[in-house]
This record gives structure tokens, sequence and C-alpha cells, in this order.
């Protein structure tokens, strides 16, 4: 084991996370979870699969470093409601100097249903600069052990998924006035 390394706790495939309660003042008026906090439970996910490769707050205290969202895609799979339990999966999905893509999971604690997913990419930045910089040889390392373990997992059927409806369902300009493509003769 290098320094730094937490070897056995990388290898867990996929990462799973503490337990999560939604909270009342997170429900609106449609008496479900507002999207905006599935965010938040996914982001405290995130914090601690990415603890253990060495990305915390004590990084960012010693070595004026972090790591941002660039981008984000979240499927809303099932309402989740006031005082539910939740677990996040995490798998590292590819990693390089600079960039971190991964997937995450939500699924209700006790009934095992999917509640949500998203995609990410994040960006090592330093903090000084707010510039994306490499993560140094050790952050690496250990990002290199914990997707050789979830490299044996099998990828996620929505990696990549484009938002986009239907050709057939779509409601196009022309359907909603009537208009009719001409016809050609032969």
């Amino acid at each position: 084991m290098t320094d730094g390394i937490r070897a056995p706790a990388l290898f867990f495939s996929p990462f799973v996370s503490s337990l999560m309660r939604v909270e009342p003042q997170w429900i609106d008026y449609n008496g479900h979870l507002n999207m905006a906090y599935y965010h938040v439970l996914f982001d405290r996910a995130i914090d601690e699969v990415f603890s253990l490769v060495g990305l915390n707050q004590d990084y960012v205290d010693t070595r004026h470093a972090s790591f941002f969202a660039a981008e984000c895609h979240i499927l809303y799979r099932r309402e989740l409601t006031e005082s539910d339990v939740v677990r996040v999966t995490a798998q590292l999905i590819a990693f390089d100097e600079k960039r971190l893509h991964y997937y995450l999971e939500m699924r209700h604690a006790h009934e095992g249903w999917l509640a949500a997913t998203s995609e990410n990419l994040s960006l090592h930045v330093d903090m000084a600069s707010r510039k994306v910089t490499p993560f140094p040889p050790d952050i690496l390392a250990n990002l290199a052990i914990m997707k050789a373990a979830h490299g044996m997992m099998a990828p996620p059927a929505t990696i990549g998924r484009i938002i986009g409806m239907p050709r057939k369902t779509a409601i196009t300009v022309e359907s909603m006035s009537g208009a009719r493509e001409p016809e050609t003769r032969h």
C-alpha cells in the first residue's frame, strides 16, 4: 500500500454511500422531493466517495486544490417523498490528468427501487488561480485503483445519453397548424 492510498476501501465496487434521509423542507408543492435536492443528495455522496481517494476538505486546506462540477445529467426515475431514506452508489467511469467522469444511482434504501441517476464530469482546480490543473501523482494513483475496481462493473446503460424526444412523438409547428408537407407527383 502506497502512502495515502486506502486500497481496501477503494476496491468496493460500486461505492455505496451512507444512509441519507429526505428532509421535510425539501418537499415542494407537488408533494415530492424538489429536483434541486436530488443534487444535494448526490453531492453528499460525491463527498463521501472521492474522500476515499484523498479529495476532501483536508486536501483543499493543505494542497489548495479541489474538484468542481463541469457537467451533470440527472434522470429522475421515481418520486421520493418526505422521510424516504436513500443510498447512492458511485462508479468511476473514466479519469485523466484533470478530469473525472462518474455515474451515480440513487436508490430507496429499504425497498431498492431506483429514484434517480446522475452522470457527471468534474474538473481538478487550483484554488489560488481558479484554473484547471493536473491531479498530483498520489491522487492519480488512488483514482487508478478505484477505476480498476469499478472497471469490472458493466458500464451503465444511460452513459452519454442525449436529452431529446423521439421524432414520432414530438409536437412540431407544422403538426400544430395542421399544415401538410407538399405532395410530390410522379
